[in-house]
């Protein structure tokens, strides 16, 4: 019996002032997945738990996703919001994704407060579990999730990146 026919994405990568990036977009040109190239099989494998098997061929991204994110990284903080993205992932990790949309730019959040905020505030780890599998860092902002004592934790590309790209919205840490 044959499984289902992998899914075919297209993978560009970009200049960022911490490290090259990949960009994976869909068929329609809309954003699948955003992460660092030295975290290659940490998106790979974000990519398999979500749409099973998964072939990537070198193709440009749209010009609009790469003009936004070059627009993100020179200061241009709502640029973000134009991106056009789809997400795959459990009905709760999608509640937590599009949670994660609404925290804006030069704010934190604890997990807890997150909990909280979708009903379920004994929740914690399950929003710090669907925060790390979250396939779109940056544009769904995971990096703005913090410790109750406003520790910075749990960043899968790395809690340098995090402090950067929190420093660079604008939060004092």
């Amino acid at each position: 019996m044959r499984g289902k026919p992998p899914e075919h994405f297209s993978v560009d990568r970009l200049t960022t002032p911490i490290g090259p990036a990949l960009i994976v977009t869909d068929v329609d040109g809309a954003l699948r997945a955003f992460d660092w190239e030295d975290h290659t099989e940490r998106i790979m494998e974000l990519l398999r738990l979500q749409y099973g098997a998964v072939e990537l061929q070198d193709a440009r991204a749209p010009k609009a996703i790469r003009s936004a994110l070059t627009h993100y990284f020179n200061g241009d903080l709502d640029s973000l919001k134009q991106i056009e993205w789809r997400i795959a992932g459990t009905p709760f990790q999608r509640k937590v994704w599009m949670a994660l949309v609404k925290i804006p730019a030069g704010t934190t959040m604890t997990y807890g407060a997150l909990a909280a905020r979708l009903g379920a505030p004994n929740a914690m780890r399950a929003v710090g579990h669907a925060n790390g599998s979250n396939p779109i860092s940056v544009v769904i902002p995971c990096h703005r999730l913090i410790g109750a004592n406003g520790a910075l934790i749990r960043y899968g590309s790395g809690l340098a990146r995090k402090r950067w790209l929190l420093t660079h919205e604008g939060v004092e840490l």
